[in-house]
């Protein structure tokens, strides 16, 4: 079911192989997305294939490739930035929040039962909301958005060990390093360039990313690089010079070594398998 309200979109369907095949997923290529998967579900997330050890929620931006291989119930709820991203909300459960600006991890929300009834009963309230027509629908649905959000985060901070509020500054620096990333892969290849638009040493900023992450700042970086290389070389018909190009790499050689020493497959070879 799709609501729009003015320019704003908010939706929810059915996440599974058969969904997938009988609607068209490209109309919402672009939308913001929570995907609530069960235990045992097996998806496919930008290459990678997991499978669910309990419930779970996945955050997921638009660039982002997900494919359902083995999955039952799943519920999909999109946005675009109209709806939610555009208003004022505080940075945790915003649309750049930690969930959505996610470089260290693929930012999987695990859920034990208690938390898993809470999510399912918040989902089903949209799914009810979905059906009214009156004047306070569209705000409702905003609020019951940001209910979830707003509980993952929480969530997530207490996995792992930034839930205190003496450490309020360590995840909004977090926030901010994966931002930048997202915002400067293509430009910025170095943790110095990183470093200095933080007003950090590199020292301090791989000191800061291991509070969550066994990646340097320096994989991280890379392996972002890396994944926007796959994204190009299997959902468009660019050269691998193009690709290079775009990457700011002007040696494509230089590009194929780089990619081909970090995945094992030349960038041909990739392509082929996708």
């Amino acid at each position: 079911m799709l609501k729009e309200f003015s320019y704003k979109q908010f939706g929810n369907i059915e996440f599974s192989k058969k969904a997938i095949e009988e609607t068209t997923f490209n109309s919402i290529a672009e939308h913001i997305k929570i995907l609530f998967i069960s235990k045992n579900a097996t998806i496919q997330v930008d290459f990678q294939e997991f499978t669910m050890e309990t419930d779970t929620l996945l955050f997921i931006n638009p660039k982002v490739i997900v494919k359902p291989c083995e999955i039952i119930n799943g519920e999909l709820i999109y946005f675009n930035r109209d709806f939610y991203c555009i208003e004022i909300h505080d940075q945790e459960v915003a649309c750049d929040g930690i969930l959505y600006n996610n470089v260290f991890e693929i930012p999987f929300i695990k859920l034990d039962d208690n938390q898993s009834k809470d999510v399912q009963a918040v989902i089903q309230e949209i799914k009810t909301e979905m059906n009214n027509e009156d004047s306070s629908t569209e705000e409702m649905l905003r609020i019951l958005l940001k209910l979830i959000i707003l509980k993952s985060t929480r969530i997530w901070k207490q996995q792992h060990q930034l839930a205190e509020s003496t450490q309020h500054n360590d995840v909004q620096f977090l926030r901010r390093f994966s931002k930048l990333v997202e915002q400067h892969y293509k430009t910025h290849h170095t943790v110095a360039d990183y470093a200095e638009l933080l007003f950090v040493t590199p020292k301090n900023l791989s000191k800061k990313i291991g509070l969550i992450s066994k990646s340097t700042p320096n994989d991280i970086i890379k392996d972002r690089i890396i994944l926007e290389s796959k994204r190009l070389l299997a959902h468009t018909k660019m050269t691998v010079k193009e690709i290079a190009y775009s990457l700011n790499y002007e040696d494509d050689a230089y590009f194929i070594r780089f990619f081909s020493k970090h995945t094992g497959l030349s960038p041909v070879s990739f392509r082929k398998q996708f």
